[in-house]
């Protein structure tokens, strides 16, 4: 479907930014499984969320905090 949208042009990365917090659980599970199927294929996704859920499912993560000298990044977690 992405690739339908992109004018046929194959996409390697991409990143959602939320509209996980309005899932239920199995839709959430679901969405999850097809994420990782998409890294099997040597595909990259990027998540930005809030969602616990997904803190606990996604090992490899860029944590962005705030700070008043302004924001750091802290990796957490992947290889």
């Amino acid at each position: 479907m992405v690739t339908d949208e992109a004018g046929g042009v194959r996409l390697d990365t991409l990143f959602i930014d939320e509209g996980f917090g309005s899932l239920d659980d199995q839709t959430l599970d679901e969405v999850l499984d097809v994420l990782d199927s998409l890294r099997e294929r040597d595909r990259s996704v990027g998540i930005v969320s809030h969602v616990a859920d997904l803190r606990r499912r996604v090992h490899a993560q860029l944590e962005v905090v705030k700070g008043r000298g302004g924001s750091t990044v802290r990796q957490r977690g992947g290889a």
